[in-house]
């Protein structure tokens, strides 16, 4: 359907690739262009806003995400100029900013894997929590206790408001500021279980995982990983956690959560430490 629409713009091959680095989160569209079709952006734009009836606005993403804040750079291709919508996903309704806050439709399948790990009662951190939507999916399912943290006030702001937007099972304490400092002042040896959803920096907080997990806990330690062949990848970050790890630990299973580049991927090793 829409490679249909795009033909009169693209070529096949140009359509393509451009199909598989959009993103749709509620009724905004986000595209990555190469570079050598920034040319049509406009026209591309114009498009995609035709073709897919719920969006109201299509953005091309200018920039990576970056800094502490975990942002991006969005340009306005077509339609409204408003980068907060409402997405919905496993019976949870969140307000999320595609602009000044994290979010990554691409973590579903994660994010349902994680839900049903928890346990009844467990207490969790996590550390990076961006709009809350790990944190809050845990909580929908399980009689849980989530700290749900991150350095991004807005991310901080809109947890707060998805928390209430969610009849939730357990509960949900969006906490703002730096993981680290708040895991030194009140988090210490409280969580049965930590999530660690900041893959380029996972080495450079894994102390402060490890210092808010029980005895016996389990982190969940997500990383970038370059592998030549993709069955390699889970094993791959399994080693590299266990060269950087100084605690104790037992791997309880290892996969690729997503590729984010040729031959690289994002991985989780999920492991059960002793302290």
């Amino acid at each position: 359907m829409l490679k249909k629409a795009l033909a009169s713009v693209l070529s096949e091959k140009e359509s393509e690739d451009l199909i598989s680095a959009f993103d749709q989160i509620g009724d905004i569209i986000i595209v990555r262009i190469p570079d050598t079709l920034l040319p049509k952006k406009k026209i591309i734009g114009e498009t995609l806003l035709n073709e897919v009836k719920i969006a109201r606005s299509v953005y091309y993403q200018a920039s990576d995400v970056e800094g502490d804040f975990r942002t991006r750079n969005l340009e306005i291709l077509a339609g409204e100029d408003n980068t907060e919508t409402e997405y919905k996903e496993f019976g949870c309704k969140f307000i999320v900013d595609v602009e000044k806050a994290f979010f990554s439709p691409r973590l579903s399948t994660e994010r349902e894997r994680i839900a049903n790990l928890i346990q009844e009662g467990e207490i969790v951190t996590n550390m990076f929590a961006g709009v809350g939507m790990f944190s809050i999916m845990a909580a929908k399912k399980k009689k849980c206790t989530v700290y749900s943290l991150d350095i991004n006030p807005v991310a901080s702001k809109l947890c707060e408001k998805n928390i209430e937007l969610n009849k939730l099972a357990g509960k949900v304490i969006s906490i703002n500021g730096d993981a680290s400092k708040i895991i030194k002042e009140q988090l210490e040896n409280k969580s049965d279980r930590t999530l660690m959803l900041l893959p380029e920096r996972s080495d450079e907080f894994l102390e402060s995982a490890i210092s808010t997990t029980k005895n016996g806990g389990t982190i969940h330690y997500y990383s970038h990983i370059h592998a030549d062949k993709k069955s390699e990848a889970g094993k791959l970050s399994e080693a590299h956690y266990l060269q950087v790890t100084p605690v104790k630990s037992e791997i309880l299973s290892s996969k690729i959560v997503r590729a984010v580049g040729p031959r690289y991927y994002q991985t989780v090793v999920d492991v059960k430490i002793s302290k």
